[in-house]
């Protein structure tokens, strides 16, 4: 796709004539420099024509076909629950990361059974050493269970309200995943504490894991470092919790966006 000969306008001075503060003015030079160069103008009237016919090919809503206006208000506090899903998601980040200076994920110090392994002792030390630790550990263990809730609602609503169908389908199998990934989020974070609630949380994830048709053993040897649970479990979930659900989870999450973004939001059907 190739852009049209930019103009020979005399950018100079037009800024000249122009009552401009000094923000302004550095600011209009410097953009007329770099489109001088990278043509940063063109592309963007290009990705801004592109939106608007793609905008145009969605079929409108039912509110704008029908001239319904704000008949449906009552449904408008369930449109937030994505939203607030974000949001939930965003708080259980922050406040995970600054747990993550203080947490350890060893199983070391169980020498005998029932003694209280490294991590556990973390997580014990977070709360009731560090400072704002015990709040800390609370706002990230109450976002993460609203995220859930939250998630869990909003894919009944867009359920519910129909806003799965054409041309939407590919959001609806994107919020599935989503969800999907949001309970590993859950789960993992749930091992991490290693007590015994963790313990047999993920020796049912062992058996479930072992349970699944011809990959079973493959997926506890992945997920849980074997069949039994030791260290290489706890490292697993670490990893899986800290380093790859949040970069997939937030990719998924931008991309999910921005596809309502281009698309709109669906009303009621």
């Amino acid at each position: 796709m190739s852009l049209k000969k930019q103009d020979d306008m005399d950018h100079n001075a037009w800024l000249k004539s122009q009552d401009l503060t000094a923000i302004e003015t550095a600011f209009l030079t410097t953009l007329i420099w770099l489109d001088k160069r990278l043509r940063i103008v063109d592309y963007l009237e290009l990705l801004e024509t592109m939106y608007y016919r793609a905008n145009l090919q969605m079929p409108k809503s039912h509110t704008e076909q029908y001239d319904l206006d704000n008949k449906f208000w009552y449904w408008y506090p369930l449109y937030s629950l994505g939203s607030l899903s974000i949001i939930a998601y965003l708080l259980a980040a922050v406040s995970g990361a600054l747990l993550g200076f203080y947490y350890a994920p060893s199983t070391a110090g169980a020498a005998a059974q029932g003694d209280p392994t490294a991590a556990y002792d973390s997580m014990v030390m977070i709360m009731k050493d560090v400072q704002f630790g015990f709040m800390l550990r609370s706002i990230h263990r109450w976002a993460a269970q609203f995220m859930v809730a939250a998630v869990f609602l909003h894919m009944l609503r867009v359920y519910f309200t129909g806003a799965y169908k054409e041309p939407r389908e590919v959001n609806w199998i994107l919020g599935v995943v989503l969800i999907a990934l949001t309970l590993l989020f859950g789960f993992s974070g749930y091992v991490l504490p290693w007590k015994q609630l963790s313990f047999w949380a993920a020796q049912i994830g062992v058996e479930l894991a072992l349970a699944t048709p011809i990959i079973g053993e493959w997926a506890a040897q992945l997920l849980f470092g074997g069949f039994t649970l030791g260290q290489a479990t706890l490292v697993r979930m670490y990893i899986l919790h800290v380093f790859v659900l949040p970069f997939v989870v937030t990719a998924l999450i931008a991309i999910h966006v921005g596809i309502v973004w281009v698309q709109g939001i669906a009303e009621p059907h």
